[in-house]
């Protein structure tokens, strides 16, 4: 399995009050755990089980995520420009792992 990588497009700056668009996407295999190796055994399920996005340090948004979403889940949300801070991703899946990306907001 290849190590996830995620992106994330945001604008750098909004004006108080402005609606805008969050686009985030993980580059990650997704497997189930219903599926069978070569030898009949059963591959162990490793799924992105959970996306948040903090503002501020508040979380805003956050999703929980299930056997049936695709590799590289794509995840789109719309946020209110309130004051410039930090945008914090977080992507969790099985076993514990924990993928960030931060991106700075500035507001006029």
């Amino acid at each position: 399995m290849t190590t996830p990588t995620p992106r994330v497009l945001v604008p750098s700056d909004a004006t108080k009050g402005e609606v805008f668009q969050v686009r985030t996407i993980i580059s990650h295999e997704m497997e189930t755990g219903l599926r069978h190796d070569k030898q009949g055994r059963v591959i162990p399920r490793k799924i992105i089980n959970r996306f948040a996005c903090r503002y501020g340090g508040v979380e805003v948004f956050s999703v929980n995520l299930h056997e049936a979403v695709s590799a590289n889940p794509f995840i789109e949300f719309y946020l209110v420009a309130m004051e410039s801070g930090r945008l914090e991703f977080i992507w969790e899946e099985d076993g514990g792992g924990t993928y960030r990306l931060e991106h700075q907001l500035a507001v006029a």
